[in-house]
């Protein structure tokens, strides 16, 4: 998965909407001070500023694969503890924080079940297990038009509707399965402004995920065709996209 990119790549591709999305997840969860808190695949550091800006840089944690996320990360929000590592694998002891959240990172999990059962492990009883993953399957994620217009021009384009947490109900079945009984499901909306095309179609060209992935593998004639027909399926001018993610909580 290409996500040993920099973080700057990251923030033009998908930053417009992990960041509000980020504020409405630490809100919902309702982080306070005097918590302590894990960023579960922290990225550049989205949630981790947000967490840090409610409950100060010591009391936060966060973690991800990505060397050159962690280094962002650790530069965004100085003073937390920010390490390299895995979900499935969280180099902390058990019951040590309030508030485990993990923001567009379930599907990518090399185990989803195992990775939410970690988290549950290092929250303490009476803490929050939270995650969100956009609705691919529904088509209302923010790479949902290039997705469509790549299957119309590849039948064998293989998109992200089937992975972890993806789908309606998929993500609480598998807290469900992670231990993490009865929780709570939702979905949260956010809204980008693009001021025209090529603002849109820029940040796929930078090797960022399942989708750069794509781009880059594709010859020029095949990129030209996919992106024409991603600006026909677009508005033209300045135009907005909107993207819901599931969303699910579990109180410990």
């Amino acid at each position: 998965m290409a996500f040993d990119v920099a973080a700057e790549s990251y923030a033009r591709f998908m930053g417009r909407f992990a960041e509000p999305l980020a504020d409405q997840l630490v809100e919902l969860v309702g982080a306070r001070a005097g918590q302590t808190a894990l960023d579960v695949g922290c990225g550049p550091g989205t949630v981790t500023e947000r967490l840090v800006r409610e409950l100060g840089a010591g009391s936060v944690a966060a973690i991800d694969p990505s060397p050159p996320f962690v280094e962002a990360a650790r530069g965004r929000c100085p003073g937390a503890d920010v390490r390299e590592g895995t979900a499935e694998h969280l180099p902390f002891e058990g019951s040590a924080v309030d508030l485990s959240v993990a923001q567009l990172v379930v599907h990518f999990m090399a185990d989803p079940v195992v990775g939410l059962r970690e988290m549950a492990r290092v929250t303490r009883a009476g803490g929050t297990v939270a995650a969100c993953v956009w609705d691919y399957a529904g088509e209302r994620a923010p790479l949902s038009t290039f997705w469509h217009a790549a299957r119309e021009l590849d039948p064998g384009a293989v998109d992200e509707s089937a992975l972890a947490g993806a789908r309606e109900g998929h993500l609480a079945a598998l807290f469900r399965e992670a231990g993490l009984d009865d929780p709570w499901s939702g979905e949260l909306t956010v809204t980008s402004s693009y001021a025209g095309y090529d603002e849109w179609w820029e940040p796929y060209t930078l090797g960022v995920g399942p989708a750069g992935d794509y781009v880059a593998g594709l010859d020029p004639d095949a990129r030209d065709a996919l992106s024409a027909r991603c600006r026909e399926l677009l508005p033209r001018g300045p135009f907005e996209l909107t993207a819901t993610a599931w969303t699910v909580i579990a109180r410990l």
